[in-house]
């Protein structure tokens, strides 16, 4: 009977106690609205057509378009791809942990790297790094980005706490960051002179961005509070911030601009039920105390939504079953709409003119 109390002694005082990286605070989460209105359950994404990168690879995270049409994608492991067809052709390894990917006006490709921050890529042996990072602290979650016309790069960092290439990957890093409710993430502008200066913080998991076709305003998706962000860059708003859309049923991830004035977006995962536990620092703690397999984490269910700069959704694909994977972003590059993935071995593509 003593071996058995000591024993649940032992085991309560690790639940309470025992030393763990997340130290929660306190968010009260709006009641998620659910897959109704106008995000209502469908079937459209059952029609895309899962594309395997060739060698046992896993992620592509993003893709990115150069001006003459060429389509480009990376993996988990950083093998940089040029798409053919159905056909992947791999041309570098870049290695790192390449999320974001664009092309410049230049034609270079612009990488988010989670370990190493912003590079460029014009070619076989050319990766560069052009911010690791800003006013002497480094950047150690760089997740999306866009190019200006200029050349001007907006990025976001995820977080300024945890650093995914330390914590096991950006999949865990996330679900720590977002189950924490820290909110040290932020997004930057690079100029071409090689200044780069922090534009807005304070952001729970800084994920998506995206400038507007005239760049008078950059999108920024929140992900650990299921909101995206407006952030005017000129005009009378200048440095002015407002939610654009608020209480969103899933976690956003890339936002991706169309140049039509819309804008993609994907949901790596629907609200998590979990979220009620977001008021109880202390019982969040306990939870991760007890492991991976009682932490919260992603739910496979795929979703894409398109909307317009007043924040009207336009477009609402969905994959209820999962069969794609976490998705982390889509598009139309010519006649296709691309839907690419956090950790699948794929990618999907369809014809654009399958689209509802």
């Amino acid at each position: 009977m003593r071996i058995v109390l000591g024993l649940l002694i032992v085991g309560l005082a690790y639940l309470v106690f025992w030393p763990v990286p997340v130290q929660p605070v306190v968010w009260n989460p709006p009641k998620a609205p659910g897959f109704t209105g106008e995000f209502a359950e469908n079937n459209a994404l059952d029609g895309l057509e899962l594309i395997s990168l060739p060698g046992g690879q896993i992620g592509p995270e993003d893709f990115a378009i150069t001006p003459d049409g060429t389509v480009y994608t990376t993996s988990l492991s950083g093998a940089l791809y040029r798409i053919d067809g159905a056909e992947l052709v791999r041309i570098d390894d870049l290695g790192g942990r390449p999320l974001g990917l664009k092309a410049g006006p230049d034609g270079s490709l612009y990488i988010a790297d989670s370990y190493r921050g912003v590079m460029r890529w014009s070619g076989p042996g050319t990766l560069e790094t052009l911010v690791s990072e800003i006013d002497g602290a480094p950047v150690i979650y760089a997740n999306q980005l866009d190019v200006a016309q200029d050349g001007t790069i907006y990025f976001s960092n995820s977080s300024d706490r945890f650093d995914p290439e330390t914590m096991g990957g950006t999949k865990p890093t996330s679900v720590l960051t977002i189950w924490e409710q820290s909110d040290t993430g932020y997004v930057a502008r690079h100029s071409p002179d090689g200044t780069t200066k922090k534009l807005a913080e304070g952001f729970v998991y800084t994920n998506g961005v995206a400038l507007s076709p005239d760049e008078d305003f950059l999108l920024i998706a929140e992900t650990g509070q299921a909101r995206v962000h407006k952030l005017w860059l000129t005009g009378p708003k200048a440095g002015q911030q407002e939610v654009l859309l608020a209480n969103l049923p899933g976690y956003p991830d890339n936002i991706e601009a169309q140049g039509d004035g819309t804008y993609w977006m994907a949901f790596a995962s629907p609200r998590v039920p979990s979220e009620a536990l977001m008021p109880y620092p202390f019982l969040r703690k306990v939870i991760w105390r007890l492991g991976p397999m009682v932490r919260p984490a992603p739910i496979h269910r795929g979703m894409i939504v398109q909307f317009d700069g007043d924040g009207t959704i336009l477009q609402n694909l969905q994959d209820p079953g999962g069969r794609v994977g976490i998705t982390t972003g889509g598009k139309i590059a010519g006649d296709q709409l691309y839907v690419m993935t956090l950790d699948s071995p794929w990618f999907g593509r369809m014809p654009a003119s399958n689209l509802p």
